[in-house]
């Protein structure tokens, strides 16, 4: 039983360190976000298996926080991507007036 728990334990940091590397060098922002998902999601499967590997079922109260927390993250993170405040960099096509011309009301219409 001892053995099982130990490569449950180090099966899960490998698909940790996969998940990491994924939310390094992901093509897009989604990936990304969707990789730093997987980690917190894994990261509360490895404080469960840590609290049954000890014997402290108190810590699991630990790992729900943790999981709530991962989600409220995410979806602030997609809410951020998805509102385009996340880029920077991306410019409109949005032309404004230079200092010498005065934009009137006929011009606004």
């Amino acid at each position: 039983m001892n053995s099982f728990i130990i490569a449950s334990s180090v099966a899960i940091m490998v698909t940790m360190s996969m998940a990491l590397c994924r939310a390094l060098l992901g093509p897009s922002v989604f990936d990304r976000i969707l990789a730093v998902n997987m980690f917190g999601t894994k990261a509360v499967l490895l404080v469960a298996v840590f609290s049954f590997f000890t014997g402290r079922h108190d810590i699991l109260d630990i790992a729900l926080l943790y999981s709530l927390l991962n989600f409220v993250g995410v979806i602030a993170a997609l809410r951020l991507v998805e509102r385009g405040k996340y880029f920077a960099n991306d410019k409109k096509n949005i032309s404004l007036p230079a200092d010498d011309e005065a934009v009137t009301s006929e011009d606004a219409k």
